[in-house]
């Protein structure tokens, strides 16, 4: 293939974003053979209960975030690529209620085939995010590979009493949502070519947003949030049902307030799906009650998406005012369920 100007990033390569991530099952069986090296006494969040980003505490009023993501294109154009794509891994800082301070890149692309414009276009959208973060590039790692990957390496700060870890939900949380879902089924449709970037540019918009919003509460709405993680490649299920586990809790979901784009029911009727909504929905079967949903509703569900919005587990005396504040910034905001006592399944969607 030589490289014209016409150049569609997602025709050279089979699955893009967040959808071409090992499947959660696979994951799980994967890591289940391996011997891990003895934990620090001083890391306070690992990747034992699959959180967005490992804690490290170096003294009693610091701790760093650590976090790394990379993907295959989920667009065409490089520079919206490496917008997404920088997103997308500084959200698990944020996810952790941290800051991002340094961003390391990780580069693979086919030297023969893409022009450096291609690259330099890729690098400057992850820096303008970058810098729209208040982070900086600070190095990185390239190679030649065959098809094009990029994300970041990122270090944040937060503060060791401060931490939101998926863990600790508790029964009576309302549980908020800061952006629609249907990326996935999206980016399924441009990849098909059944779509244009302009066509699908709420989606693509809201993939390129960060998900920076500590700053927008007061004291007592950030002590209100018990914990938080941000829907990515294993769906809104995958990501509810690791958070539901790791609190050991039971998760309550209001199919008809789950916030969706404007297209999201039409692209999922069409049958514009990738191999994720399958691993997706395999992740989750025995863990999740879907009672009237029909299959469509329930591929919402399922649907992986990329740089996907944050769950947070909110106590119900803050909810109401936080969600007041996200919907200026986030506007599809909305309380989509809350946190029960532990049962048979760990999510239960009721329409």
């Amino acid at each position: 293939m030589s490289m014209t100007d016409t150049l569609r990033l997602t025709q050279t390569v089979q699955k893009g974003g967040c959808a071409a991530k090992v499947s959660a099952t696979e994951l799980r069986q994967i890591l289940g053979q391996v011997k891990f090296p003895p934990q620090k006494s001083d890391i306070l969040v690992d990747g034992s209960l699959m959180d967005d980003a490992a804690i490290i505490k170096i003294n009693s009023e610091l701790a760093l975030v650590q976090t790394i993501d990379f993907f295959t294109p989920i667009v065409d154009s490089p520079y919206l690529f490496g917008q997404i794509a920088s997103a997308n891994a500084l959200s698990d800082v944020y996810a952790m209620g941290g800051t991002p301070q340094t961003t390391m890149a990780v580069l693979a692309f086919p030297l023969t085939v893409f022009s450096q414009k291609v690259i330099a276009d890729v690098l400057q959208g992850a820096c303008d995010k970058i810098a729209e973060a208040g982070a900086t590039l600070v190095g990185g790692h390239s190679i030649d590979d065959d098809t094009l990957k990029f994300g970041l390496s990122v270090t944040g700060y937060v503060h060791p009493d401060r931490v939101w870890s998926n863990a600790k939900a508790q029964v009576g949380d309302h549980l908020i949502l800061t952006k629609a879902i249907g990326t996935g089924t999206a980016t399924a449709a441009l990849k098909r070519s059944e779509v244009t970037e302009s066509e699908i540019k709420a989606e693509l918009d809201s993939m390129a947003q960060l998900n920076k919003v500590i700053h927008l509460f007061n004291s007592d709405e950030l002590s209100a949030v018990h914990a938080a993680t941000d829907i990515t490649g294993f769906g809104l299920s995958g990501h509810l049902v690791q958070m539901a586990r790791a609190c050991d809790k039971k998760f309550v979901l209001s199919f008809s307030k789950i916030p969706k784009f404007e297209n999201t029911f039409k692209f999922l009727e069409a049958g514009f799906l990738t191999k994720a909504h399958r691993t997706n929905a395999d992740y989750v079967r025995s863990e999740i009650e879907v009672g009237q949903l029909s299959n469509v509703q329930q591929q919402l569900l399922f649907d992986p998406q990329t740089s996907g919005g944050l769950l947070l587990a909110v106590h119900p005396s803050q909810s109401a005012s936080m969600v007041e504040k996200l919907k200026l910034t986030f506007p599809f905001t909305s309380i989509i369920g809350e946190v029960k006592t532990a049962s048979d399944k760990r999510l239960e969607v009721s329409l």
